[in-house]
C-alpha cells in the first residue's frame, strides 16, 4: 500500500542511492558516513510504493530577510523520483504534505531551485529572482582609485568576521538567507572554495569581503559583498590586480547592478539569468508579520485592503482578507470568509465590490517578494481589480531588489 511518510534511518541509504541517481552525482566511500549523518538530522519525507522508496524530498528549516525581517522559510531540496515511478503525481503528493508541515512549523514562505518553473508553478511556487552573470575580459577590468588608507587583508574563513558585513548586505534585500555559524561552514565555505580578503576602511573598520578562486586562467567570484562604494571599489581593483595571470573574470551581482555603466567598455558579457522560486505558504500568517508602507508620501493611509486569493493546493489561504496595514508592530489581517465585502462608509454594492483586489497564490507571492510591481501584475492580467485600488496597494509594498548568493 503507497503511504507518505518521515524517513527513517533504515531509509537513508536508499534516499542517498536516488539522490546520487537523480543529481549525477557519486559520494566517496569515506564521504558517505558524514553523508548519512547530515541526512539523519534533516526532515525528509518519502513516497513509498509497495514499500519502496519511489520519491522524496527534504524540507529545510532556514530564515530570509524580506523588507529588513527575518521570515521563518522551508527551503525545499533534494526532490527526486526513480524514473519508474514518475509522472505519476508522487510529488505533488510530497509537495503538498510539504506546505501542511511548513504551516504546522510556523514557516510562512518556501523557496526551492526549480529543475522546470512550470512544474512547480501548477503547486503554488512562482519565479522570485533574477540575477546578472557577468563574464569580463581583462582587457575590460575596471582599475578604481581606492580609499587612501584602506587596506585589503587576506583571511581564514570565519563566520564571526563575515556575517555582521554579509547580514549587513543581505538585509538590503529581499530573499537573502540569515546565515548560521552551520550554514558558513557546511554549506557557503564547503561550497565556496578559494581565497577570502577583507576590506577594511581608512579607519580599519571592514566594510566589505571577496571569496574567489583563480583556475585555469578564469577568476572566479563566488561572493563579493560591500556596504560602501569605497568597498566596492577596493574589491573591483584587487579583482584587476590579478591582470596578468588571467584570460576573464566570471562573477554575479543582483538586477540593476550599476557595473556595466561604470566600465570604460560596458560591451562585457551579460546574461540575466532565472534563479529561485518562493511561494508563501501561510498567507494570513505572512501578510501579520509583513512589513508595509504605512504613511506614503506623508500622506496617512488607515483604510484596510481587501484581497481575495486563491490557492489549490493549500486551502487555508482560499477566501477574502481585510489587511489593516499596522505601524511596525504587526498588521490585522482576517479571513473573512465571504463572497462580498462590505467597506464602512457605505454605497452602492458596485463600490464596495470595487474595494476587493483578487489574484492567485503566485501573484501575491511575486508581489509582495517585491519581484514584481502590482501596476504591472494588473496590466498583464495576474491581478484583478479596481485600478485606483491597484494604485494604492502598490504604494503600500516597498520596492526591494531581490537577490540571493546561496544555493541548496
Amino acid at each position: 500500500m503507497d503511504q507518505i511518510r518521515l524517513l527513517k534511518q533504515d531509509d537513508l541509504h536508499d534516499s542517498l542511492a536516488l539522490s546520487e541517481f537523480a543529481f549525477q552525482y557519486t559520494v566517496l566511500p569515506e564521504e558517505r558516513d558524514e553523508r548519512l549523518a547530515g541526512m539523519a538530522s534533516q526532515q525528509s519525507w518519502g513516497y513509498f510504493a509497495k514499500d519502496q522508496l519511489a520519491a522524496k524530498l527534504t524540507i529545510l528549516e532556514l530564515e530570509t530577510w524580506i523588507n529588513g525581517k527575518a521570515f521563518e522559510m522551508g527551503g525545499i531540496a533534494a526532490v527526486a523520483t526513480w524514473p519508474e515511478y514518475r509522472r505519476q503525481g508522487m510529488v505533488g503528493q510530497l509537495l503538498s504534505k510539504s506546505l501542511e508541515m511548513m504551516k504546522e512549523s510556523g514557516q510562512t514562505v518556501s523557496f526551492l531551485a526549480p529543475f522546470a518553473f512550470a512544474f512547480y508553478r501548477k503547486y503554488g511556487w512562482e519565479a522570485y529572482i533574477e540575477y546578472m552573470r557577468y563574464e569580463i575580459a581583462t582587457h575590460q577590468l575596471p582599475k578604481p582609485e581606492v580609499a587612501a588608507g584602506s587596506t585589503l587583508q587576506r583571511i581564514e574563513a570565519e563566520p564571526a568576521v563575515l556575517n555582521p558585513i554579509y547580514e549587513a548586505y543581505a538585509k538590503r534585500f529581499n530573499g537573502m538567507l540569515v546565515r548560521t555559524e552551520d550554514w558558513w561552514r557546511k554549506r557557503d565555505f564547503n561550497k565556496k572554495k578559494g581565497i577570502v580578503t577583507l576590506y577594511l576602511n581608512p579607519a580599519g573598520e571592514p566594510e566589505g569581503y571577496i571569496i574567489y578562486q583563480v583556475k585555469e586562467k578564469v577568476l572566479t567570484v563566488h561572493e563579493l559583498i560591500a556596504l560602501t562604494e569605497e568597498a566596492n571599489r577596493g574589491l573591483l581593483r584587487l579583482i584587476s590586480n590579478h591582470d596578468s595571470m588571467i584570460d576573464k573574470v566570471v562573477c554575479q551581482a543582483p538586477l540593476g547592478d550599476p557595473l556595466p555603466f561604470l566600465l570604460a567598455d560596458p560591451r562585457i558579457k551579460q546574461e540575466i539569468v532565472p534563479y529561485f522560486m518562493a511561494r508563501i505558504v501561510d498567507a494570513a500568517a505572512f501578510l501579520r508579520g509583513y512589513s508595509f508602507h504605512t504613511v506614503m508620501e506623508g500622506v496617512g493611509d488607515d483604510k484596510p485592503l481587501y484581497l481575495q486569493l486563491r490557492d489549490g493546493h493549500a486551502e487555508w489561504n482560499n477566501g477574502i482578507f481585510r489587511i489593516q496595514p499596522g505601524h511596525g508592530e504587526g498588521n490585522e489581517v482576517v479571513n473573512i470568509n465571504e463572497e462580498r465585502v462590505f467597506v464602512s462608509g457605505g454605497g452602492s454594492e458596485k463600490e464596495e465590490e470595487r474595494h476587493v483586489i483578487s489574484c492567485d497564490i503566485q501573484t501575491l507571492t511575486a508581489l509582495l517578494m517585491g519581484y514584481k510591481r502590482a501596476s504591472l501584475l494588473h496590466r498583464i492580467g495576474r491581478l484583478q481589480g479596481d485600478a485606483g485600488e491597484i494604485s494604492r496597494l502598490e504604494r503600500f509594498i516597498p520596492e526591494r531588489t531581490t537577490y540571493l548568493t546561496d544555493f541548496f
